[in-house]
């Protein structure tokens, strides 16, 4: 199941993000998503992990405090298809 993180706070790294949900089971992939232009984290990410496990880490990790801010925690849902960008 992939997992939404969102709240994060600016200094977490994929490796934090990784343990944080290892607690709960074994972590697939963790993946913090970055500014394209400065490479600055934009506060959240995915973490991807076998079903049952992901259930348990998403009650048990929603609204926590991770380095000073309560994360959001829920399943993520399918990115939606962008409108086509118009060209002048």
């Amino acid at each position: 199941m992939n997992i939404f993180v969102g709240n994060l706070p600016f200094t977490v790294s994929e490796e934090d993000l990784r343990a944080v949900f290892e607690e709960y089971g074994a972590v697939e992939s963790a993946k913090l998503i970055t500014d394209r232009e400065t490479g600055r984290s934009r506060g959240f990410g995915f973490v991807e992990m076998e079903n049952s496990n992901a259930d348990t880490a998403i009650k048990a990790l929603n609204e926590t405090d991770l380095k000073g801010r309560n994360i959001k925690v829920n399943q993520a849902e399918p990115r939606k298809p962008r409108a086509p960008r118009r060209s002048w």
